[in-house]
C-alpha cells in the first residue's frame, strides 16, 4: 500500500470509527475501491499524482458513476491531505458515516 494509504488505514481499521468495518481494495464490479465500508456503503478513494491528469480526471469521474450505481458513496481525498491533516480527514469520513 502507498504510504497515504498506510496512514488512513492505521486511523479506520479495526471499527476506530465506531461500529463501521471497512475494507481495503475491495472489489466493485470492474473496479477496486480503496477502502469500503460495506454497512453505510461508503467509499474513501485516495487520490495521488496520477489522478490529475486529463485523461485521468475522466476516467475517475467515468469510474465513480459505474461504482454510483451500486448505490455506494465515494469520498475522496488527496494524498497531500491524508499525510498532512490525518485528523481532518478521519473527522470527514465519521461525519459521511453519520449521514449515510
Amino acid at each position: 500500500m502507498p504510504q497515504p494509504e498506510l496512514v488512513l488505514w492505521k486511523n479506520i481499521r479495526g471499527k476506530q470509527l465506531g461500529d463501521y468495518k471497512f475494507r481495503r481494495q475491495f472489489s466493485v464490479g470492474n473496479y477496486i475501491l480503496d477502502f469500503y465500508c460495506p454497512k453505510k456503503k461508503l467509499s474513501i478513494e485516495i487520490d495521488g499524482d496520477s489522478h490529475f491528469s486529463k485523461q485521468a480526471i475522466n476516467n475517475d469521474k467515468i469510474r465513480q458513476v459505474t461504482i454510483e450505481e451500486f448505490g455506494i458513496l465515494i469520498i475522496r481525498f488527496t494524498n497531500e491531505e491524508v499525510i498532512t491533516n490525518i485528523d481532518t480527514v478521519v473527522e470527514r469520513i465519521h461525519y459521511y458515516l453519520q449521514q449515510r
